[in-house]
């Protein structure tokens, strides 16, 4: 029977989501479940809404739940990893202490001096859950939806290369869903290659019946100026390629937008967005605990099924899939950093995940994304090394923030934020 262990289980829409996918697949009807999570209401919670889950699809997944990670990942044939260090009040912290500074930022989990304290704070949970993997259930895949993406997979590949990992992010799926509904054409005619950097990669091919949809969407631009007044319609009329998330993300990953009001308001940017939605997610929480104990049916309704879901299935069934993955880049890019993570495209079966060689990017996209990655990989080497000054270095060359403040308030930022996160900061870095 497979095995499938969720860590960060209380974080129960997206733990909802997952296992209506799972469990809606015939061959995954009576897998088993094992829930873990460091809080006890919410892995409570969890476990309520996997029964519920389970009873409206009548289905009977052996379930069980432990606070001890070791023992929830015992017989794991996959272990999905959504787990956020530190929760609402670090993420507060990641915006408020910033915007002291006069740094603007929307999201905060990928890039900029929050990705890389989200980072910092991550690695260690990481790190130990790689350890208990190669000891508890070696053979294991670990399918990764932790933030930020490229850098926890980069910093697994350097202490943990023998796991097996992929990062898995619906942003590539997402952006080409969109686009179809915006020209109206159907999403399973269109033909689409996307490569870069998990949220900052690029639409190489974007194609229906052999032919480009980029001269559609042109046309589409120049008819509707309302449309172009959107930070990634913005960078791909520039840049040749469509960015593959949202502009809210796209924003903070440029020194172009965020460090000018007028750019703000021309392109509606919704500056400390991250903030509202992580507030909505907790208010969602406390919203669907509520709705268990009353006995209400969750809604089920999917429009999508989620990637980990869809590989657990190849795995098991042998059934061939094609999507887009985070992994290591070992010669899959050429033009971009061989010790960092990539997102290219990747087949899946009974063999596993098998990502494809992509080759060069186009010069413009691999430059970003090559800026992007040295903020990434001066934050790993900062935790393998325990060198403090990477960390303030990581920020010094992250694009917006290098474009807002003076280096005397980077390295100001980085020692309030090192101090209120206080003992989530691995010790040789506070």
């Amino acid at each position: 029977m497979t095995v499938i262990a969720f860590l960060g289980a209380g974080s129960v829409v997206f733990t909802r989501e997952l296992l209506a996918d799972i469990l809606s697949f015939d061959e995954l009807r009576d897998v088993t479940l094992s829930l873990h999570d460091i809080n006890p209401e919410r892995l409570e919670t969890a476990e309520a809404i996997a029964r519920q889950t389970a009873d409206q699809l009548g289905c009977r997944p052996a379930i069980t739940t432990s606070l001890d990670r070791r023992k929830a990942l015992e017989k794991a044939d996959f272990v999905i990893n959504s787990i956020q260090v530190g929760m609402y009040p670090a993420t507060v912290k990641d915006f408020e202490i910033p915007a002291k500074y006069g740094l603007r930022q929307t999201i905060a989990d990928t890039l900029g001096v929050g990705g890389i304290f989200r980072a910092l704070r991550t690695f260690p949970v990481l790190s130990g859950i790689a350890q208990d993997i190669q000891e508890v259930c070696p053979d294991a895949w670990l399918l990764n939806y932790t933030n930020p993406m490229a850098m926890n997979i980069a910093y697994l590949e350097a202490v943990a290369p023998k796991v097996n990992k992929v990062g898995l992010c619906h942003s590539v799926f997402w952006t080409v869903h969109d686009l179809a509904e915006l020209l109206n054409i159907p999403l399973d005619e269109i033909d689409y290659l996307g490569a870069g950097l998990n949220h900052q990669a690029w639409l190489l091919k974007f194609e229906h019946r052999g032919e480009s949809l980029y001269p559609k969407l042109d046309a589409l631009l120049e008819k509707d100026p309302e449309l172009r007044r959107r930070v990634r319609m913005d960078m791909y009329k520039r840049l040749g390629y469509f960015p593959t998330e949202t502009s809210e993300h796209s924003s903070e990953y440029v020194p172009w937008y965020l460090h000018h009001d007028e750019e703000i308001a021309r392109l509606r940017i919704p500056v400390g967005d991250y903030l509202q939605i992580s507030a909505d997610n907790v208010a969602e929480y406390e919203k669907t605990r509520a709705s268990l104990q009353k006995g209400e049916k969750l809604d089920l309704t999917r429009e999508a099924t989620e990637y980990a879901p869809q590989v657990i299935h190849s795995m098991v069934t042998g059934t061939l899939r094609r999507i887009h993955v985070n992994v290591a880049n070992h010669g899959l890019i050429s033009n971009l950093p061989e010790d960092y993570a990539v997102e290219v495209p990747a087949v899946v079966d009974r063999l596993g995940v098998r990502p494809e060689r992509v080759g060069a990017l186009p010069t413009q996209c691999a430059a970003l994304n090559r800026s992007f990655a040295s903020v990434g990989q001066l934050t790993v080497q900062a935790a393998i090394t325990g060198d403090k000054r990477m960390v303030r270095q990581a920020a010094m060359v992250d694009p917006n923030t290098a474009a807002t403040l003076t280096v005397d308030q980077i390295w100001d930022l980085c020692d309030e934020l090192t101090a209120a996160h206080g003992d989530l900061i691995p010790e040789q870095l506070r």
